[in-house]
């Protein structure tokens, strides 16, 4: 087998991507601090923010970074801006990876080499945070830290321990997970809690080497296991519905009803679940469970009263949408009928107009004919009055001729009227 250890001269960015062939960034900050080569008291930022730094004091062995879950030791102090101390340990142990310090320390920590001595700024996002830490942290405060890793040691295998240390290492992860809850910090809870139940678990722990004889796990020892897993699952219900992940908070509550049917926490939380999930009525039957085995919590009865008040709303809104959808059936009936009405009455229409149409036809032919017969009797007796006219027409210039002659009688010859000169002389 070749050896793959650095060579002299070589980077161990160089050997990362020559010799194992992966391509890195070596000025990328996270790369950056995880790499070994930088020289010392130089500050290494690790989320390349500004928010985390580390500055190497004292270089440990190469080799010997721990990995997560890892139980490492340390030595700890912790100062203020102004150098007031706030935190001091001398051994304390840790499982990394799993936020049992605060998040910038579990960061930095990774980086560690076994013996190394570090110093550490962690701004207040990565610290306390704005709650600060009683009695002596205040909110916001960026905490300046002095760090040894003393040891780093593989975790034991869970199948090792027995129920006693099961109880008493997952049971430390609870409280740890209670305390990040407590912060408002429901994502790192549910860690901690996924973390606990994982310890919890009442299976036998007997080891290879243990006979049966030796195992000396009572049934009492794991019924009280069992409970403490129950605690956990109410308590990764309750982080989950911080962060509305209903669905995941449900199945963790129905992990302990399935134990322990009349659980009173599980009923209550699993009624709040089903109501903001909208399902009010099975809500309501929930906690109308909860509430027989403990009357006197005033939290169920408000929740009671909330979801009495919705149901009665959806089924006002219920009704009042069958109302609607068989009024519209109503309407659709109506209107068909209309339509028939209609269609019939058009079909009358038509007819009459078919009848009337003919009729017209039919008297139009009469008229016809009838006026013909007029305009040509009448054209016959305007013929024959033109034809009496012309003759009297005649006549009667027949008869002027006769009259003039006679008048000319009257007149002398310088054509005076006599009759008329002589009647003026009278």
């Amino acid at each position: 087998m070749e050896d793959e250890s650095i060579q002299p001269g070589t980077s161990q960015a160089d050997f990362i991507e020559k010799e194992l062939n992966f391509d890195i960034d070596p000025n990328e900050p996270m790369t950056k601090a995880a790499l070994n080569e930088h020289p010392p008291e130089e500050w290494i930022d690790i989320l390349g923010n500004g928010q985390l730094k580390k500055k190497v004091v004292e270089s440990g062995e190469n080799g010997t970074r721990p990995n997560r879950s890892d139980i490492c030791t340390l030595k700890i102090v912790g100062k203020l801006k102004d150098g007031t101390i706030v935190e001091e340990y001398e051994d304390l142990k840790i499982q990394l990876g799993d936020v049992e310090v605060i998040q910038g320390l579990d960061l930095a920590i990774a980086l560690m080499d076994v013996n190394e001595v570090a110093e550490i700024e962690v701004d207040p996002r990565f610290a306390y945070g704005s709650l600060g830490k009683e009695p002596n942290i205040p909110p916001n405060a960026a905490i300046f830290y002095t760090v040894q890793l003393k040891s780093s040691e593989l975790e034991e295998e869970i199948e090792t321990l027995n129920v006693k240390q099961r109880k008493e290492i997952g049971n430390k992860k609870r409280e740890r997970g209670n305390w990040w809850f407590t912060r408002n910090e429901p994502i790192l809870a549910i860690q901690c809690y996924r973390r606990a139940l994982e310890f919890l678990l009442p299976t036998e722990s007997r080891t290879s080497y243990q006979s049966e004889a030796e195992d000396t796990t009572t049934d009492a020892e794991l019924q009280a296991l069992l409970e403490d897993r129950m605690k956990v699952y109410n308590n990764l219900a309750a982080a989950q519905m911080k962060t509305q992940a209903y669905d995941a908070a449900l199945k963790s509550v129905e992990s302990v009803l399935s134990c322990q049917p009349q659980n009173i926490k599980a009923l209550f939380r699993k009624g709040k679940i089903l109501h903001y999930k909208g399902e009010h009525a099975l809500a309501y039957q929930t906690l109308l469970q909860a509430a027989k085995l403990d009357p006197e919590t005033k939290a169920i009865q408000t929740e009671l009263a909330i979801l009495k008040e919705k149901n009665a709303k959806d089924a006002r809104h219920e009704k009042n949408l069958y109302r609607k959808m068989l009024g519209t059936h109503k309407n659709n009936n109506n209107s068909q009928k209309n339509t028939k009405k209609q269609k019939s009455r058009n079909s009358s229409k038509l007819t009459w107009s078919l009848i009337g149409g003919a009729a017209a036809a039919v008297l139009s032919v009469f008229l016809y004919r009838f006026v013909s017969s007029f305009i040509i009797n009448v054209f016959g007796l305007v013929t024959s009055t033109v034809t009496i006219c012309s003759e009297l027409i005649s006549t009667n210039e027949r008869t002027c001729e006769v009259k003039s002659g006679f008048e000319n009688k009257f007149v002398d010859s310088n054509g005076n009227d006599e009759f008329s000169h002589k009647s003026l002389e009278m």
